[in-house]
């Protein structure tokens, strides 16, 4: 690998206000998709969450609807996320459309023919939010390939509006048919957009990126996807905020049939203006949220938001009325939108394109999982108790956890823009690209006194190495020749060292440059690969 590497080019700056990335046409047909898939699924949980309160009185079990829609993100996510990186993402996207609408018809029949119990119901729920661990990190891997950078956030603020625009039309166009003509007629009209949207997904004409490289394995990707957040301390940093705030923030959607029961008339009417609530807030949120960027950080819109999220869910807690409750669910959507947004931004901006799906598959189990425990948690806690203490212990507990976790920081992502600086080596004969497994050494002369700083810029390379593919990593100090260190990093196979060259990133460049700038001989570092051999067994 050369050392010398190119200037930095100053990119021209791009507005993005709340409302531009819609005038991207590809961006715009492809979060109108999104929006009807979040339609379905808030009518989905509306219509099976009301449902179940008339199969059971039980409060765990009308929670375990949240668990249920919720556990299969936390339990397929990563594999899911894995097959979205590795297949072709619009078949991968189109398949998910039609296993939803697949499911909200067996959902429909189940409900017309009158077979549907308890049991069923949490087992097609269970089986639609495998359709939803299958397309949420697809979409959450294409959406940045769809816009510039600059334009990252307002696109995430507008995906939130989607889904929260949904919170409102979804809960009110369920609520009406609920109330007019059954639930069957809930998952039966899931059924038509469903299949809408994934006819529109079929016209989508997306360019793919050859590569002469095989294909990642299954298995394979998914440890480097582990691996790439384990090693990544802004997106360790986001799972913990994430996650922390929706095991609280699911008392709220779990729950609330149980709100809309005690303050209203029996009806799913109180249950929709609840739900709607919300979601208008989340939309008055996400309209501002260009605005609020420009006052404060991303920890600090998530530390209020997390506050703010605690006073609604303790306002809903002990409303004596909807009319109370109402204006609780608002802040509450305010809220939530604002500490959402900002741990979404930070963990895709951890993220390069090559592990996007798998790495917010990772992020999506934080907060499906985190959601389903907390589901359980607070309704149980609910049927020991009330719905208003276990709501009003939601509220405590958060604001503790908020407190102990605003040290984990979202911002100063590395810049995860793709480069190609370097030419993949030419090996003296040739080699399989599945051979391996291969060992990198490179030799470094360093001046003894900055070994301190040296260590210091090689546990950070020690990161990069692993994030990007590496199996193993290790770093020696000659003990005859102060000064002299060799670094060593291995790969399974010649490809996967290869594809190292594709996952260059403007962060490592930088960490490139720190490196070398360090080294003190004439020469670049030596660079030395070997091929592991496997001479017959004795």
């Amino acid at each position: 690998m050369s050392e010398n590497l190119p200037a930095p080019v100053d990119q021209p700056r791009i507005e993005a206000g709340a409302w531009a990335p819609l005038a991207l046409p590809t961006f715009r047909m492809l979060w109108l998709v999104w929006f009807a898939a979040t339609i379905c699924q808030w009518m989905n949980d509306v219509a099976a969450a009301w449902l179940m309160t008339s199969l059971t009185a039980s409060p765990t079990i009308i929670a375990l609807v949240q668990t249920a829609s919720s556990l299969p993100v936390f339990l397929l996510g990563l594999p899911s996320g894995a097959l979205a990186d590795i297949v072709d993402r619009r078949r991968y996207f189109i398949v998910t459309q039609f296993w939803v609408a697949t499911t909200a018809s067996l959902l429909s029949i189940a409900t017309l023919t009158g077979v549907l119990n308890a049991t069923l119901l949490l087992v097609l729920v269970f089986v639609n939010g495998i359709g939803l661990a299958m397309r949420w990190p697809v979409y959450a891997a294409i959406l940045p390939d769809l816009v510039p950078r600059a334009m990252l956030p307002s696109a995430l603020g507008l995906n939130a509006v989607a889904v929260n625009g949904s919170r409102v039309l979804g809960p009110l166009v369920a609520g009406a048919i609920i109330a007019w003509a059954g639930t069957e007629y809930v998952f039966a009209l899931n059924f038509v957009i469903s299949v809408i949207a994934g006819a529109m997904l079929m016209r989508w004409k997306r360019e793919t990126k050859p590569s002469v490289l095989p294909g990642e394995r299954f298995l394979g990707a998914m440890r480097l996807g582990w691996q790439f957040v384990r090693e990544s301390p802004r997106m360790r940093d986001a799972l913990v905020r994430t996650s922390g705030f929706f095991v609280h923030a699911a008392a709220l959607f779990a729950l609330l049939p149980l709100v809309g029961k005690r303050l209203g008339s029996g009806d799913a009417h109180v249950y929709t203006l609840l739900l709607a609530s919300m979601g208008a807030g989340a939309i008055v949120a996400a309209s501002q949220l260009p605005r609020l960027r420009e006052r404060f950080d991303r920890d600090q819109v998530a530390v209020i938001g997390s506050l703010l999220t605690a006073v609604g869910t303790a306002g809903v807690a002990f409303a004596p009325s909807a009319w109370v409750a109402a204006p609780s669910m608002l802040v509450a959507g305010v809220a939530w939108i604002m500490s959402a947004n900002s741990t979404t931004v930070a963990a895709q901006l951890a993220l390069p394109d090559w592990v996007r799906a798998r790495g917010m598959s990772i992020y999506q189990m934080a907060i499906m999982g985190g959601s389903a425990l907390g589901a359980f948690i607070w309704g149980k806690l609910a049927e020991l108790t009330s719905v208003s203490v276990s709501l009003g212990i939601t509220a405590a507990s958060l604001v503790v956890v908020t407190l102990l976790t605003r040290h984990r920081t979202l911002e100063g992502a590395e810049d995860m823009t793709p480069t190609h600086p370097f030419q993949e080596p030419t090996p003296a004969r040739g080699v399989d690209p599945r051979e391996g497994p291969v060992m990198v050494m490179i030799e470094y002369f360093i001046d003894p006194e900055r070994a301190t700083e040296f260590d210091e810029v090689m546990a950070e390379t020690r990161s990069s190495r692993l994030r990007a593919g590496a199996v193993s990593w290790g770093l020696f100090e000659d003990l005859e020749r102060p000064g002299r260190w060799v670094e060593y990093f291995a790969c399974d196979s010649w490809a996967d060292y290869l594809r190292r060259f594709d996952r260059f990133t403007a962060a490592d460049e930088r960490l490139h440059g720190r490196r070398h700038a360090l080294h003190i001989a004439e020469s670049p570092p030596r660079i030395s690969r070997f091929l592991a051999r496997h001479p017959p067994a004795r």
